[in-house]
């Protein structure tokens, strides 16, 4: 259709003279004709549409040797249902049941990048159930307001008294807020929206970059690892996930952007270690959204591995659908889509953080 069709529609037809006029209403004219079939075809369109049995109409009429002029009936459109994301169960830490094997040093990893969209969540998701499914016993700290790690095991928000930021205001013991045995070897500290006012009700509080790191050390000896999936950004919350980690699993998005915020995260980190944690560093760089059929995504990867050397991970993250859709069903990539290569990706990622020990 045409930029002006809608306006020559709506136009009104020019006027004309009085002969042409009478000549155009004369009994055997061709446009009676037209009129009369388009009016036609209007009563039964509206007949088809008033009938409530009909699933399909199409409606042929014929006058005077004409074209068929043919009325049609749309089929209605519905919206699709709403996804119902998996409703996660899970017992109380007290009652979860013996660990498999023998826990020997528990390291505690802090996923954090200060740049958002990088696929902090979706790794610290993913990772826990990799490992989970490799015989490991893991703890998934959700420590950003957001909740996203939360919701990705299927943990609805609204349903949940108190969250990680009980534990770091001192009100409530950590073993008690723990959800455990959420996927296999996975349980989850949760975090809900009450988190945002941690970093203020906790300015004046004494050792109040510490609170983590005290409520995570009676921890030790019982999890292989503890993964902490940061906020994005830099803040109280952020610093404390510094103090309480031996490490720091950085995701890397391969784009442009994504390279600009490593500089500051690491200069943070330098900060922390000389002053709070002086055994923090970097224990891993994963490149996330890979898109093999891009040169800026190859590009980066070049760039990332020539500045951090054998730190980043040889297993790169595709990007894919799955991984996209997984958290709105409340599942791992692990468990809703277990043939998908996002799946095989954080799998051989979490075989890497097991070798390095």
């Amino acid at each position: 259709m045409g930029l002006f069709d809608s306006l020559k529609r709506n136009s009104k037809p020019a006027p004309t003279r009085p002969n042409e006029q009478q000549e155009s209403r004369t009994a055997n004219s061709p446009t009676q004709r037209y009129d009369e079939v388009n009016e036609a075809a209007q009563v039964v369109e509206r007949d088809v549409h008033a009938s409530s049995g009909a699933e399909e109409a199409a409606v042929y009429i014929k006058a005077s040797g004409d074209a068929p002029a043919p009325v049609h009936v749309e089929e209605e459109v519905y919206a699709e249902e709403p996804i119902e994301p998996a409703k996660a169960s899970y017992v109380a830490f007290r009652d979860k049941g013996p660990v498999s094997h023998i826990i020997g040093q528990t390291k505690i990893l802090a996923i954090i990048n200060q740049k958002g969209g990088v696929g902090k969540s979706t790794t610290a998701v993913n990772l826990a159930a990799a490992l989970g499914a490799a015989g490991k016993e893991v703890l998934l700290v959700d420590l950003d307001p957001q909740g996203n790690a939360t919701s990705g095991y299927g943990i609805d928000k609204r349903d949940i008294d108190q969250c990680v930021y009980n534990v770091l205001l001192g009100e409530t013991p950590i073993e008690d807020v723990i959800l455990a045995e959420v996927g296999k070897g996975v349980d989850v500290l949760p975090s809900t929206i009450s988190l945002a006012g941690a970093e203020v009700e906790l300015v004046n509080e004494m050792a109040r970059e510490n609170r983590l790191k005290n409520a995570l050390g009676t921890l030790r000896g019982r999890y292989d690892y503890i993964l902490i999936d940061c906020p994005p950004s830099l803040g109280l919350l952020t610093i404390n996930a510094l103090v309480a980690a031996d490490k720091l699993l950085i995701p890397i998005q391969c784009e442009f952007y994504a390279l600009e915020g490593v500089t500051k995260l690491l200069d943070s980190m330098k900060r922390v270690k000389s002053v709070l944690n002086p055994s923090l560093d970097i224990y891993g760089i994963v490149l996330t959204m890979y898109d093999a059929r891009t040169n800026l995504s190859k590009q980066v990867v070049d760039e990332v591995r020539s500045f951090f050397g054998d730190t980043v991970f040889e297993t790169v993250i595709p990007r894919t659908v799955k991984l996209s859709e997984a958290p709105s069903y409340g599942q791992p990539i692990l468990d809703y889509a277990p043939e998908n290569k996002g799946t095989e990706a954080y799998n051989e990622l979490a075989q890497e953080v097991i070798k390095r020990g």
